[in-house]
């Protein structure tokens, strides 16, 4: 049993879940049908060998497909599934708004939401925003003095250094509890970045990343996606024996995915 508490950095800078086994995802690409557009991105994989995958995740298009395929071969499988696609991005929920920071707005917690509150002070003990959890609200003092896009910038990066904490500290709790069960004997090194499409990432060398946005998530999901990153220290890829572990220890896996990938896409884009 593993005694040792994990070491945790926090990194700086923002895929779904383990989307680094899958491959590399390449630039935005273009196709016309008809009188619409669908843009669309190629994820290839070595460990695909022929089978290929059409996904809609955050409202963009994904297809994973074997590392050998062309550009012409991926934009033909994306022209045979484009009505599929197309009925698929018609229902997808719209975007979050961004969010302008102003006292008021809701911000997702832990599942739930906290009212943002802004308030105005004559100086911090930084020099920069600070932000503290007071019940249900989010408060950020904030200098007097900051221009608009100053004041803006400041605040955006001062909530998500809160929220990389607070990341921080619930996947901590699950590491706690789940690495004497999956962990390989040794104390991996966790950080907390800013992954753009990333939930977790397990590298080679058993390093482990996960998105500050988990903060966002219910309990339940971040703990879905700690156990899945812990599972890679075992099998570096997506196979069945993979998804076996998965299951045994988190017997409702399929629930969660499904629910995770519903919540991707209602997010703030901070």
């Amino acid at each position: 049993m593993l005694n040792s508490r994990p070491h945790l950095r926090h990194g700086g800078g923002l895929r779904c879940i383990g989307a680094g086994k899958e491959g590399t995802t390449g630039p935005l690409k273009r196709l016309k049908v008809d009188d619409r557009s669908i843009e669309y991105r190629i994820r290839r994989s070595r460990q695909r060998k022929k089978t290929y995958q059409v996904s809609i995740v955050s409202g963009e298009v994904l297809l994973a497909v074997p590392y050998s395929t062309t550009n012409k071969q991926a934009e033909e499988m994306v022209r045979q599934k484009a009505r599929w696609i197309l009925a698929k991005l018609d229902v997808a929920p719209a975007k979050p708004e961004i969010p302008c920071f102003l006292s008021g707005e809701r911000l997702p917690y832990r599942g739930g939401e906290l009212t943002l509150w802004v308030q105005a002070v004559v100086s911090t003990l930084t020099g920069l925003p600070e932000v503290s959890r007071e019940r249900r609200q989010l408060k950020v003092a904030v200098p007097l003095g900051l221009d608009d896009t100053t004041r803006g910038q400041q605040i955006e990066a001062a909530l998500v250094n809160w929220y990389s904490h607070r990341a921080g500290e619930q996947v901590e709790e699950h590491l706690s509890r789940w690495l004497p069960a999956l962990g390989n004997g040794t104390v991996p090194t966790v950080r907390i970045r800013n992954q753009k499409r990333r939930w977790g990432s397990c590298s080679n060398s058993g390093n482990l990343r996960f998105n500050w946005r988990l903060a966002m998530l219910e309990p339940a999901l971040t703990e879905y996606v700690v156990v899945h990153e812990l599972c890679h220290l075992t099998h570096m890829n997506h196979s069945p024996d993979f998804w076996d572990l998965v299951a045994q220890h988190l017997p409702d896996v399929k629930e969660r995915r499904r629910r995770l990938r519903e919540l991707e896409a209602t997010l703030p884009p901070l």
